[in-house]
């Protein structure tokens, strides 16, 4: 699918107003897939137009009457281009995206943030935890959002950042660095739980990659922008989360919580270990295929499948 008449969009239309519309005819016009932020096509629109236009949403709203220079119609009509030609998420064209109302640096060496988690984080994970963390662990960081979020809303807490891609970490580090928290928020390289064997959590979040072999294979244009190492988790999509479910009690504090996204594994999850009594959480926003586990109910997991093993 093709943008249509550019030329003639950046000479006779005038205001942001009319490049709103035209572009979000486009893009209903287009088989662009939504995902990555946005879920219309007026948000992927004003997405693209606050980055050229350095504006923010309120302020594209209230100035859709201004006039648009050619050369700023320009830019934002090649990256429309981009967006519905080659189907680049519109978070890698700007390489801005947003996670618990704050603001990330990405690129296309890591997933563009989308958990359901950043709800819980924004309500500080309550009604679980009992009091504050001193010790947050996120595992498979990647451009380190739910660290980052978590430093937020627990401003006495320490929080590593753990991934097994140095590239995604370069990111991480990156964003550790505009948001001020290199004095919190640490980044490590690890496969796993290999590099803070020794520590303890009061809790430990994670994203992991979850695409099962089948969803994989069937992923819209859009998601194979994103790295493959990020998404694709074996023949169920849960070849990590099994490790982790082994392993995560051990790196936990007495009181200690485990919060894990599996998305479209919920199902294959379930059924694997229907003994293990994973709380599925609820989000007011939207959102669903994420569990939360104690310690005491990791410890049973663990020896319940260690003895059937």
């Amino acid at each position: 699918m093709q943008v249509r008449n550019l030329e003639q969009a950046i000479q006779e239309l005038v205001s942001i107003d009319d490049i709103t519309r035209w572009s979000v005819t486009q893009l209903n016009q287009s088989d662009v897939y939504y995902g990555h932020g946005t879920d219309n096509p007026i948000d992927e629109t004003r997405a693209l137009l606050s980055f050229v236009l350095q504006l923010t949403t309120a302020q594209l709203a209230a100035m859709g009457h201004c006039r648009m220079l050619n050369s700023e119609k320009q830019e934002f009509v090649e990256l429309l281009k981009q967006r519905v030609e080659q189907h680049i998420p519109a978070a890698y064209l700007t390489h801005q995206a947003w996670f618990a109302g704050l603001p990330f640096y990405v690129d296309e060496r890591v997933l563009v943030p989308r958990s359901p988690i950043a709800e819980l984080i924004e309500n500080g994970f309550q009604t679980w935890l009992v009091e504050a963390p001193h010790r947050v662990l996120d595992l498979c960081t990647g451009g380190g959002c739910i660290a980052i979020a978590c430093a937020y809303a627990f401003p006495e807490a320490e929080v590593d950042a753990l991934d097994i891609s140095t590239e995604a970490l370069e990111v991480a580090e990156f964003n550790i660095e505009q948001h001020g928290l290199t004095h919190r928020v640490t980044p490590i390289q690890s496969d796993l739980f290999d590099a803070v064997k020794a520590e303890k959590y009061d809790l430990i979040v994670t994203n992991p990659p979850y695409v099962d072999a089948e969803d994989m294979t069937d992923l819209p244009p859009e998601y194979h922008h994103e790295p493959e190492l990020g998404l694709a988790a074996g023949e169920d999509g849960l070849i990590l989360v099994d490790k982790m479910l082994m392993q995560a009690s051990d790196l936990l504090n007495d009181g200690g919580l485990f919060v894990c996204e599996v998305g479209n594994s919920m199902p294959a999850l379930a059924e694997k270990y229907p003994k293990t009594p994973f709380m599925w959480l609820e989000f007011a926003n939207g959102g669903d295929g994420v569990f939360l586990l104690t310690k005491q109910q990791l410890i049973e997991h663990k020896q319940r499948e260690t003895k059937a093993s």
